[in-house]
């Protein structure tokens, strides 16, 4: 009887430590998926965050489409690869109206047209009349492009880069022109012969020639009032004369800052549309 008792009690207690051990791996397991049940919220609640901020992105970006779409004034269409509002093109065709038919005669397609409305209205703003033609200056309006080329000796001393006193009258008529059309941009271009120089400020030919460019910009800008944005200011040294460097005459020649005026023609048509 009494070996009967003590393996009954054995058994009780065997079984109670085995059910405890399960209950504490269970336990165990149990926390383990709390914690990964927690962490996979936290990971959905950052996704629905993230999802929801790209969302409002692209509902900004098509209500932005739609509003072109939905407004014909405003939609944008493709012209030979130029992109440009229906309300500009508008205005082209108001100001091809005006443009005599003799002009017609060589335009194709509607950028042909576009060019063409450009440059009549350029040729029609922009008063080169008080620029009087001589050897020293000349003046070239091809198609959208008017080309003003100044010899050096009027407007810097013999090779310096700095603007020389004499320079003042034909720059105030350059201001002038470049205020007159808000829809233009202008390219001031450097110039030189091919002889070769070098001082303790200029370098060589490349650096008179964007010295020159720069230093007509600034100019323009801090004494004639011609806003910064519309100016650019390049050098091309001696790379494209005008004649061969053989002769002291070609070498002056060659010797010259060119101004190109380029119409802005998304500025242009928005301007027209704007005072219509």
């Amino acid at each position: 009887m009494k070996k009967i008792s003590i393996s009954l009690i054995a058994v009780v207690l065997l079984t109670s430590c085995v059910s405890k051990k399960k209950y504490v791996a269970l336990e165990t397991e149990n926390g383990q998926i709390k914690s990964e049940l927690t962490k996979t919220k936290v990971e959905k609640e950052d996704l629905e965050a993230k999802f929801a901020e790209i969302q409002a992105r692209v509902d900004k970006y098509n209500s932005k489409i739609n509003s072109l779409t939905q407004d014909n004034d405003v939609k944008l269409v493709s012209v030979d690869g130029t992109v440009i509002s229906e309300n500009n093109k508008k205005a082209m065709r108001e100001t091809l109206k005006k443009v005599p038919p003799a002009y017609f005669v060589n335009v194709k397609t509607l950028k042909d047209s576009m060019n063409l409305a450009v440059s009549h209205n350029l040729k029609n703003s922009i008063d080169t009349t008080t620029l009087e033609e001589d050897e020293d200056i000349s003046i070239n309006i091809q198609e959208t492009v008017v080309m003003i080329s100044i010899s050096d000796k009027m407007l810097f001393e013999s090779g310096s880069y700095k603007v020389s006193k004499n320079a003042n009258a034909i720059l105030q008529k350059l201001a002038d022109i470049i205020n007159s059309e808000p829809s233009i941009e202008v390219l001031v271009e450097g110039h030189t012969d091919s002889k070769s120089i070098s001082t303790s400020k200029i370098s060589d030919n490349w650096d008179l020639s964007v010295m020159r460019a720069t230093s007509v910009v600034r100019k323009l800008q801090d004494d004639y009032n011609v806003a910064p944005e519309k100016l650019i200011a390049a050098g091309r040294s001696f790379y494209q004369p005008l004649a061969d460097n053989d002769t002291k005459e070609n070498r002056a020649i060659n010797r010259r800052t060119r101004i190109i005026i380029l119409p802005n023609i998304d500025k242009f048509f928005a301007l027209m549309a704007s005072n219509e």
